[in-house]
C-alpha cells in the first residue's frame, strides 16, 4: 500500500501564518525528487502549534498540490481519542490517502487503552491508519503484542517505529508478519529495518535530501543491499546534523539555507544556536546541498 521514502513535511510559516506558496513549492520539490509519500501535520510539521482550522487547511492544501501523484498520509494524532477521530475524519474528507497517528501522549494509557484508542479511530474512518510509536515524545511504548492485536483491525495498515530499538522492530515483524507494514521512524535505522522486512521510512532528513532517501529505500526494496548500505552510511552525518537540536528546528534552518522557506518556527520552538547552525551548514556542504 505505502512504501519507500515518505517525508514528514515541515509546515512553512511567514509572519506567523502558514506560508501557502512555500508549502506548495515544497510539495513540488518532493515530487520532482522521487519522494514516495507526504505526511503533512506530523511532529515535523509542528502540528502541536497548528490550530484545528490550520491543521485541516494544510492537509487540504497538500492534497491539492500533490494531485494524486503520491499518497498523502495526514498526521491526525491526539492524546484525546475523540479529537483524533475528528481530525482523521477531516483528513479523510479532505482527500488524504491515509493517516498517521501518534499514540496518546501525556495521558500515558495502559496497553489496553492504546489498543482501544486506535480501534475507535479505525472504526470511524475507511482510510488506512499508520500507528506512530515514539516513546521519547509520548511517555509510553506500544508493545509488539499490542501492535499484533492492532494488526488484526482491517484498516490499521502500518506502524512508524521510532523506539530506536531494532529488537522492537524484530518482534513487531515477527508477530505481525505481512499484516502490518513497518516503517522506520529513525532515519539512521532505515537500512537496518528494511533489511529485516520494513517497507520504508517516514523521514525527517528527506525534507532536505529527498532524492538520496528515495534512492536508499528504492535500493532496499529491490534487494540492492550494497547500494542501500552505501547510501545509508553517506547520509549518517547529515542525519545527525538534522537532529542536533529538537526536530524540526534544524530542518527549518536547513531549508532556509537552501532558500526553500523562511526559518520561522512557532514558540516554544526557537531558532538554532549559532554554533549548531555552523555544524549543520558544514554537514550540508559536505553532502553537496550547499557550496562551501
Amino acid at each position: 500500500m505505502f512504501s519507500g521514502s515518505i517525508v514528514a513535511l515541515v509546515t512553512p510559516f511567514k509572519n506567523g501564518k502558514v506560508d501557502w506558496q512555500s508549502l506548495e513549492s515544497l510539495v513540488e520539490f518532493h515530487i520532482q525528487n522521487g519522494t514516495n509519500g507526504i505526511v503533512p501535520c506530523g511532529t515535523t510539521g509542528e502540528s502541536a502549534t497548528l490550530d484545528h482550522a490550520e491543521h485541516h487547511d494544510v492537509i487540504k492544501a497538500v492534497v491539492k498540490a500533490v494531485k494524486k501523484r503520491v499518497p498523502v498520509i495526514a498526521g491526525t494524532g491526539s492524546n484525546s481519542t475523540q479529537e483524533a477521530i475528528d481530525l482523521t475524519i477531516g483528513a479523510e474528507r479532505a482527500g488524504a490517502d491515509g493517516a498517521l497517528l501518534i499514540s496518546p501522549y501525556y495521558n500515558r494509557p495502559m496497553q489496553e487503552g492504546i489498543y482501544q484508542h486506535y480501534k475507535a479511530v479505525a472504526a470511524a474512518v475507511g482510510i488506512p491508519l499508520i500507528v506512530y510509536n515514539i516513546p521519547a515524545r509520548t511517555g509510553s511504548k506500544i508493545e509488539p503484542e499490542t501492535l499484533a492485536r492492532l494488526s488484526e483491525i482491517k484498516n490499521v495498515a502500518g506502524v512508524k517505529e521510532a523506539t530506536g530499538s531494532v529488537d522492537q522492530a524484530i518482534d513487531v515483524i515477527r508477530l505481525c508478519g505481512d499484516r502490518l507494514a513497518v516503517f522506520s521512524g529513525e532515519d539512521s535505522l532505515t537500512y537496518s529495518l528494511m533489511a529485516l522486512g520494513g517497507k520504508g521510512v517516514i523521514s525527517t532528513v528527506a525534507n532536505i535530501a529527498p532524492k538520496a532517501m528515495a534512492d536508499l529505500t528504492a535500493a532496499c526494496l529491490k534487494g540492492d543491499w550494497e547500494k542501500g548500505r552505501e547510501l545509508q552510511l553517506r547520509l549518517i552525518p547529515l542525519i545527525r546534523a538534522v537532529f542536533i537540536e529538537t526536530n524540526p528546528i534544524p530542518s527549518k534552518a536547513a531549508l532556509a539555507l537552501m532558500g526553500k522557506c523562511s526559518n520561522e518556527l512557532r514558540l516554544p520552538l526557537t531558532p538554532m544556536a549559532e554554533g549548531n547552525v555552523k555544524k549543520l551548514r558544514q554537514a550540508m556542504a559536505d553532502f553537496g546541498l550547499l557550496k562551501n
